[in-house]
């Protein structure tokens, strides 16, 4: 009988010495992330994997792609617009991205026919197929009018995202163990479509135009809509106007507490004044590569490929955080991060004044260059900033005040691209004029070394250290009656698209 009990096992010893066949090793390795995300449909539904993809991979990652390429060119060759307008169209196109606290509050607070998140994705996609037919079946649209269609597709990209993260938070308050992976599903999928988008986008707008992109377009707020009919959710009972009323006041209250210590609005006053400081003349560049005499007179097609060359560099930038610097201080890496920003920024100047010619590089493989390596110092930047921000939400409103720092920084992106609009307009560069664009990147670049001297606004903590105060940490008695399954907002710490905005 003990013979009997160990041959199966020898048979499985000498299976086991023996070397995997290479097709049968390729296999498992590629169906590795089938089984992945079957896990993941299994244990937490299949709707809210799907949710998921289709809102971080499609509608941010793919439809963000397009209508960021399809945008700039729209501006250009069908509004006609001069850079420096752009600059500003493009600040009053993410106003939408600045009062994400209030989507959060929306589809935490206000339940549709029993339901949390599904009247909030049926909202997102209606709003988004609405607003691209709007544009694409309008060729002589006025710029006002354009404009407002562009701000209603970007709100509908908000709330689409706040309304997903709420859900991402919840599962995870549910499922512990699977929270990270959770965090890599939102990451990947973002990554991925974004990849996909960049691709594709010179292409499309070479072969249908932008306003044919934005026809496309409704595919994804299609999808989204698709999403609020068949997410799983449970409903809940409707909130009496007394409780509205009473979370709303203890939300705001506990808000502001934390708001007035230090520890706390010291690093907001930071965020908001390092991405200020940065303006942004990339409206400017992207006219002088596609149109100056003296440029590189890109194609459509070229550019979507550098764009999606670019965005590789993003997704290097946060693994490179992820495996090799997130415990170091956050004051020692943005010290870092801002040296290499002000450096990069010195790739642009080289472009416009033609050095890498002088160089024999090629204008496509050093746009390349410029684009990958801003893309990951950008995302260098951006990641311990989102794990800061984590470190300074309370308990209790952890989701709220994520949100509320967010705005901050997309507040502070909005001034950026406004400013950089005005130092255009101040230089006169213009659709045909390019001969101070390379004083506005000089501006820029030197203007980028003014947060260095801002650093002692950062605490010198690392990721795993404590910086709110006991008394705000203590604070979640302020919230009382709140539900744990309610939480407004928790943004994915890995992607987030440069932006978000």
């Amino acid at each position: 009988m003990g013979e009997e009990e160990r041959l199966p096992v020898h048979g499985d010893e000498a299976r086991e010495l023996q070397p995997p066949l290479p097709g049968s090793e390729m296999r498992r390795i590629l169906y590795r992330p089938v089984r992945w995300l079957k896990m993941l449909a299994r244990e937490l539904h299949w709707s809210f994997v799907f949710g998921v993809v289709i809102v971080y991979g499609v509608s941010q990652g793919l439809g963000g792609a397009l209508v960021g390429v399809g945008t700039q060119f729209y501006m250009k060759d069908v509004q006609k617009v001069q850079p420096s307008e752009a600059q500003v169209y493009a600040g009053i196109t993410s106003l939408p991205w600045l009062v994400k606290p209030l989507w959060g509050i929306l589809t935490d607070v206000f339940p549709i026919s029993g339901y949390q998140r599904r009247p909030y994705f049926v909202l997102a996609g209606s709003l988004g197929i609405v607003s691209m037919l709007f544009l694409s079946l309008h060729p002589g649209l006025h710029i006002v009018l354009a404009l407002l269609s562009l701000t209603a597709a970007s709100a509908s990209v908000a709330i689409s995202d706040v309304t997903v993260d709420a859900c991402v938070a919840q599962k995870s308050g549910i499922h512990h163990s699977l929270a990270a992976d959770m965090q890599s599903l939102c990451s990947l999928s973002s990554s991925f479509g974004a990849l996909v988008g960049f691709s594709l986008s010179g292409l499309f707008v070479h072969l249908i135009g932008p306003q044919g992109v934005y026809g496309l377009l409704t595919i994804p707020a299609g999808l989204v809509f698709v999403v609020g009919i068949l997410l799983k959710e449970q409903r809940v009972s409707s909130f009496a106007d007394e409780q509205i009323s009473q979370k709303l006041a203890n939300v705001g209250k506990a808000v502001w507490n934390t708001l007035k210590c230090p520890e706390v609005w010291r690093p907001c006053l930071y965020m908001y004044l390092s991405f200020s400081l940065g303006l942004n003349v990339s409206e400017g560049m992207f006219y002088w590569v596609t149109d100056s005499p003296a440029g590189p007179s890109f194609s459509k097609e070229i550019f979507g490929y550098i764009m999606a060359i670019g965005s590789m560099g993003s997704l290097l930038g946060a693994i490179l955080y992820q495996y090799g610097l997130k415990d170091y201080p956050f004051r020692d890496l943005l010290f870092w991060a801002q040296i290499l920003s002000c450096l990069s920024g010195m790739l642009d100047l080289a472009l416009v004044l033609r050095w890498n010619l002088k160089l024999s590089v090629p204008d496509f493989v050093f746009m390349v260059i410029d684009a990958s390596v801003g893309q990951m110092i950008k995302r260098f930047k951006w990641m311990p900033l989102l794990v800061l921000s984590s470190k300074l939400c309370p308990p209790g409103i952890e989701g709220t005040f994520f949100a509320l720092l967010m705005s901050i920084d997309n507040a502070g992106l909005l001034t950026s691209s406004w400013l950089g609009g005005i130092l255009l307009h101040v230089l006169n560069v213009t659709r045909t004029e390019f001969d101070n664009m390379w004083l506005a990147i000089l501006i820029r670049n030197m203007l980028r070394i003014i947060p260095l001297f801002l650093l002692f606004l950062v605490p010198r903590a690392d990721p795993s250290s404590s910086i709110l105060p006991d008394d705000v940490v203590n604070m979640k008695e302020a919230v009382e009656g709140r539900e744990e399954s309610e939480n407004v907002e928790l943004v994915a710490l890995v992607d987030r698209t440069v932006g978000g905005r």
